[in-house]
């Protein structure tokens, strides 16, 4: 089974939002931690199923060590690249 990674992403005034980095658009959010990890639950394997329907290929799951690569070559930490990708996710969805 292939493991994909989830960056939890919290604004003072916002709720949790949840974005996947192998799967450009896949977002989602609840008001609680525990309610945004439940709503990523279902929104990951959704968004694969209709990949899959699209008859798109799953992509392989990206490695930390992949990204912390690309976060380097960029002179940010994990945090501040993944933070980065999340922003760019939710402006793109809005």
């Amino acid at each position: 089974m292939r493991s994909y990674l989830a960056f939890v992403h919290k604004d003072p005034d916002s709720d949790y939002t949840v974005t996947f980095p192998d799967f450009p658009g896949c977002i989602t959010a609840g008001a609680t931690l525990d309610e945004a990890r439940d709503m990523a639950r279902e929104a990951l394997p959704f968004h694969v199923e209709g990949l899959m329907a699209d008859g798109e290929s799953l992509p392989d799951p990206m490695s930390l060590e992949r990204i912390d690569r690309h976060a380097r070559a960029q002179g940010l930490s994990r945090s501040a690249f993944l933070t980065q990708a999340a922003q760019r996710a939710m402006q793109q969805g809005s």
